[in-house]
């Protein structure tokens, strides 16, 4: 099937207070992106990463070309994704810039280690996922960044950090899967449907 392109309008019908409005309905998982290497290194705190593909394991995340990660990421041709979980909320907070730290100094106060392409990946994260990027896609204020997948470290933990309506959110499998079966349709009822 060919797609054909269409003439999009320039006139935005939609302000950017609506459409982010629209958008904090929906729910994101928290990953710090982490570019760089030695100590020329950054990361930034993102709710925009997506599994692209499984074969070969490749994934995208959307970057906003004014921040600090993305010269080093289109620079050294890499990026960590760090996957936050629940009891990681001052780390997603530092990397989205709370408390008006930068570069370098963002990594203070946690365990990092150094991945085969050479960025820094979060220990302890629910998964730390060492890309290389394949190619770049910049339109608009944003770049789709994808990543081939070179190495991933994951952990035991099961809460995840999330991110809905403005504010931080923790999600636990055990917790959360408990209180869904309490609040659930029952399956005979889904028959019909």
């Amino acid at each position: 099937m060919n797609v054909v392109p269409r003439n999009i309008m320039t006139d935005t019908l939609v302000s950017s207070a609506d459409f982010r409005g629209a958008m904090r309905h929906l729910t994101g998982g928290v990953s710090v992106i982490t570019a760089g290497r030695g100590k020329d290194i950054t990361g930034m705190t993102v709710t925009s990463v997506t599994s692209l593909s499984v074969d070969p394991p490749t994934l995208l995340v959307s970057v906003n070309r004014d921040a600090s990660s993305f010269p080093l990421i289109r620079r050294y041709g890499a990026f960590g994704v760090n996957i936050l979980n629940a009891d990681q909320l001052d780390i997603a907070e530092r990397f989205a810039g709370k408390g008006g730290l930068k570069g370098v100094d963002r990594f203070a106060g946690a365990q990092w280690v150094t991945s085969v392409s050479g960025v820094p990946l979060l220990v302890g994260a629910l998964s730390a996922v060492d890309c290389e990027v394949e190619e770049i896609v910049e339109r608009h204020s944003h770049a789709i960044v994808i990543g081939r997948v070179r190495d991933i470290r994951s952990s035991t933990r099961t809460a995840a950090l999330a991110y809905w309506h403005g504010q931080y959110v923790a999600v636990d499998q055990d917790e959360d899967a408990a209180k869904l079966a309490d609040v659930s349709v029952p399956a005979r009822s889904l028959r019909g449907v």
